[in-house]
């Protein structure tokens, strides 16, 4: 197996780009294979890595679909109903609480 060329942090050669950036580009990897990687030096740990592909190699993004979006739009309201009292919230309910903010928080709820 070969080693990946490593590029330091913002100079990697011209036609290599993140998965981001080919997004941005309207492009996805396309299963291609990883051609190259860059790292960003870190003071306390070791340096972030991110993986560079060939945008000559790359994809257009798949359209999406009707289904695909009633498939989103589902998971997206799936998000908003407390788990607690089955009410919409409104909101994406947050991860860190996994609840409600009424529900969560029902003393100070009580009290305003």
């Amino acid at each position: 197996m070969a080693t990946l060329p490593v590029y330091p942090w913002r100079l990697a050669p011209d036609g290599l780009a993140t998965v981001r950036q080919l997004r941005a580009l309207g492009l996805r990897p396309g299963g291609q294979d990883v051609v190259a990687q860059i790292e960003r030096p870190r003071r306390r740990r070791g340096p972030l890595v991110a993986y560079l592909y060939s945008i000559e190699r790359a994809k257009p993004v798949r359209p999406m679909t009707p289904a695909k979006h009633a498939a989103l739009a589902k998971a997206n309201q799936a998000r908003r109903i407390c788990p607690w009292c089955r009410n919409d919230a409104g909101y994406v309910i947050p991860v860190s609480l996994g609840m409600c903010t009424p529900c969560a928080y029902p003393d100070e709820q009580r009290s305003a």
